[in-house]
C-alpha cells in the first residue's frame, strides 16, 4: 500500500518557522515529483512547492518564494517543508502529495497520492 504521513503543523504567531515532514512508504520508487498544497476554509487547494526525487529539482509557489524551503531525504523517504517568516494567509491544512509521472507539475489533479493533511496555523 502507499502511504504519505504529514506531520508537523501546529500555532505559529507571524514571522515564526514551522517545518512540516512528509513520511512515504510502499513503493516509493514509482514516486518522481513530491509535492505540498494547501488549502484554506472556502478555498480551492493550491500548489506550494514540489520536488524530484531523483535531482532534488524544486519549484515554488510565488507566494512562498523565498520563505519556504522543499527538501526530501531519499535514505528516509521523507519529504520536507521548512516555513519561515509566516503570515496569517499562509494559515490553512497543508497535504502532501506524490506524482508517478517523469514531469513536474503544480496541478492537484496530476498527482496521484495524498496523505491526510496536517493543519498549519498563524496568528497575527
Amino acid at each position: 500500500q502507499v502511504q504519505l504521513v504529514e506531520s508537523g503543523g501546529g500555532l505559529v504567531q507571524a514571522g515564526g518557522s514551522l517545518r512540516l515532514s512528509c513520511a512515504a512508504s510502499g513503493r516509493t520508487f514509482r514516486y518522481y515529483f513530491m509535492g505540498w498544497f494547501r488549502q484554506a476554509p472556502g478555498k480551492e487547494r493550491e500548489f506550494v512547492a514540489a520536488i524530484s526525487w531523483s535531482y532534488g529539482v524544486t519549484n515554488y509557489a510565488d507566494s512562498v518564494k523565498g520563505r519556504f524551503t522543499i527538501s526530501r531525504d531519499n535514505a528516509k523517504n521523507t519529504v520536507y517543508l521548512q516555513m519561515n517568516s509566516l503570515k496569517p494567509e499562509d494559515t490553512a491544512v497543508y497535504y502532501c502529495a506524490a506524482r508517478t509521472v517523469r514531469a513536474f507539475s503544480s496541478s492537484v489533479n496530476e498527482y496521484d497520492y495524498w496523505g491526510q493533511g496536517t493543519q498549519v496555523t498563524v496568528s497575527s
